[in-house]
């Protein structure tokens, strides 16, 4: 990819600095994701998971492109806390790039393994009240706000619309992570179940933001054969949907978990920051653009850049351990 900081580096440094040849990108993506499922892996197609965000359906769109419809395969997910959109909208992809698809309902599994009673237990050691007829999500503070400390606090909502909150204790915190990651780590297990059956390959959905971050559950989301968008930033995964005829509505969904039963979205859980302006500071901070010239491209003051670059850096440490592979004692 080709940016202004690469032609004219004298040049301020400008949000065009992300800016990319949709067309360019989608065919240089589709001819390495053919050549690393059919010579590389030898799979006769892939399977993804379309969760009816942009990331997903980028995913599907390019491997329509590189291996044909009928070589790819669509998997819908959902289960009890999902929202109703993130299947119709799945399913409007598919349908729009004319690939075959099957529905998956993990609800069972989830509550045979205890999923949800796990995270209930926890949850009730903060809100004794909760039961499951009440919603919850976990919200992190926005790092734009000021330098408190950046840990996540509960949000429960009773059944007549009444919202609690709560800073929980860190074990109560962890252990709901732990339970609601079964999510994740049992799609990932039904991904490979029909790429199986079909001598297919799992395809990943992860962007640059999610997988410089850490934005994922090691061997569950982050699980994958081929990861095609790892490289893009998020704007430039959205300007490669507009071009690959993603639908719409999809493009204009923000980008959501889809874990918890209230609705949140990835700013308000993980990055806490608008993530057109983290992709800014993320390629700043990678090409030693000081928080002076990040600002104005971002429209941040040089503190808020400061406090963003300083909480990639912490968000880059803590996914050492989810990108590292299983260690030996003796190479093999």
């Amino acid at each position: 990819m080709t940016t202004l900081l690469d032609i004219a580096p004298a040049l301020a440094f400008s949000a065009h600095a992300l800016d990319i040849d949709p067309e360019d990108v989608a065919g240089d993506i589709a001819a390495v994701l053919r050549e690393q499922v059919l010579k590389r892996l030898r799979r006769r197609g892939v399977v993804v998971g379309l969760s009816g965000g942009v990331d997903s359906s980028v995913v599907a769109a390019l491997a329509v492109r590189a291996l044909g419809a009928e070589h790819v395969f669509g998997l819908f997910t959902p289960e009890q806390d999902s929202e109703p959109d993130s299947l119709r909208l799945g399913r409007l992809v598919a349908e729009t790039f004319g690939v075959e698809s099957a529905l998956e309902d993990i609800t069972p599994i989830l509550a045979a393994a205890g999923c949800y009673r796990r995270r209930d237990e926890f949850i009730r050691e903060v809100f004794p009240e909760y039961t499951p007829e009440f919603k919850c999500k976990l919200v992190l503070p926005d790092v734009l706000a000021g330098r408190g400390y950046n840990v996540h606090q509960l949000v429960i909502e009773s059944p007549d619309g009444t919202q609690h909150r709560a800073r929980p204790p860190l074990h109560v915190a962890l252990g709901i992570v732990a339970a609601t990651n079964m999510k994740q780590r049992t799609r990932k297990q039904i991904e490979y179940y029909h790429a199986d059956r079909l001598s297919y390959a799992v395809a990943g959905t992860p962007n640059r933001l999610e997988y410089d971050q850490g934005f994922f559950v090691k061997n569950g989301d982050g699980a994958a054969d081929v990861k095609p968008i790892a490289h893009l930033y998020k704007t430039q995964v959205y300007r490669l949907a507009e071009f690959l005829g993603v639908p719409a509505e999809v493009r204009r969904r923000p980008p959501t978990t889809d874990t918890y039963s209230l609705a949140q979205t990835q700013e308000e859980f993980f990055f806490s920051v608008p993530l057109a302006k983290l992709d800014l500071c993320l390629y700043a901070l990678d090409h030693s653009v000081p928080a002076s010239e990040t600002a104005p491209a971002a429209e941040l003051s040089e503190d808020q850049v400061e406090r963003v670059y300083d909480d990639i850096r912490r968000k880059r440490a803590s996914a050492r351990y989810q990108h590292t592979p299983p260690l030996l004692v003796q190479a093999v």
